[in-house]
């Protein structure tokens, strides 16, 4: 992802959104966050989530800006983001793709080449 976004931060604005807690302490958490110490419960306040968010960010070393969603869900909800997906949004501010449910169906070629295309269409 670090390479994608190196190739086309000149071009393109890449935006992690952080949402709720897919993988909760006090709700389904998985052996894997367990193991690797990502144990986090589902956030009571904004103030909570920004805190994990910020924590995420730097433990993932993130070189893109982080969002941090509002605690209506509303973006998770209307784009199925939870636990992790990839989307580009077009110039006319469309989805032009949306990638599988993360990070096991993540297709990082698949989504390079979504973005050249989209550029593509924009200089054309």
């Amino acid at each position: 992802m670090t390479e994608i976004y190196n190739s086309y931060r000149d071009q393109v604005a890449f935006l992690v959104v952080y949402v709720q807690e897919a993988h909760a302490t006090d709700g389904w958490q998985t052996e894997s966050n367990i193991t690797e110490g990502v144990l986090f419960r589902q956030h009571q306040s904004f103030e909570e989530r920004e805190e994990v968010a910020q924590a995420c960010s730097l433990d993932l070393h993130l070189p893109l800006a982080v969002l941090i969603e509002e605690m209506d869900n509303a973006i998770d909800e209307a784009y199925g983001a939870a636990p992790e997906r990839l989307y580009l949004i077009g110039a006319d501010g469309r989805v032009a793709y949306q990638g599988g449910a993360g990070p096991h169906f993540f297709d990082l070629d698949e989504w390079a080449e979504a973005i050249k295309e989209c550029l593509a269409v924009k200089t054309a």
